[in-house]
């Protein structure tokens, strides 16, 4: 496997449409830093959010996830309670080839403030708006601020495409739109 560089990005978002909007070459103009870097891209972080609140008291369970343990904010500045967490999603739709493994990291700007970014792989075959999860680990509230740079994607080529990609077994994350919650 290889990590992909800036000149093949730039040729599969352009070809291909692998990442919509794509914004060709870092921008930084006094924000948190977006864009084609030179072995990955930066993607922004939208103006949707699901911020945690616990005030039903539930039971967070992966199998039964209870959509009402969220309150949803459509805002430049999303404050997240200390030790808490939201989801948000891209600004960016992205489309996966079928030789490709895509890894996220969070930005070292928000890691540095307590704020950890989570997502899993981007799977072979994958599209659609990632769902970022941000975690404030500190007992301080948070800001985390849209249409700004908020983690990594590093591009994985494989030495062959995959027999099976994530659209031949229909994943259920296939496709999504807007913050996504856990499904079963």
């Amino acid at each position: 496997m290889s990590v992909m560089s800036d000149r093949w990005i730039r040729e599969q978002a352009l070809s291909t449409g692998m990442i919509e909007p794509f914004v060709d070459g870092q921008k930084r103009d006094g924000c948190i830093s977006y864009g084609l870097s030179s072995y990955g891209y930066d993607a922004r972080v939208s103006d949707e959010f699901k911020i945690f609140t616990n005030i039903d008291s539930v039971i967070v369970d992966p199998k039964d996830f209870a959509a009402n343990s969220f309150v949803d904010r459509k805002t430049d500045v999303c404050v997240i309670p200390p030790n808490s967490f939201a989801l948000a999603r891209t600004v960016e739709y992205f489309r996966v080839p079928r030789d490709v493994l895509v890894i996220c990291l969070g930005k070292s700007t928000y890691a540095r403030c307590g704020i950890i970014v989570n997502v899993t792989p981007l799977e072979p075959g994958w599209e659609g708006h990632v769902t970022l999860e941000f975690s404030n680990t500190t007992p301080l509230p948070a800001k985390i601020y849209a249409n700004e740079g908020a983690c990594q994607f590093l591009f994985l080529h494989g030495n062959e495409p995959c027999e099976t990609s994530y659209a031949d077994r229909a994943g259920k994350y296939m496709g999504q739109r807007g913050v996504t919650l856990p499904r079963l």
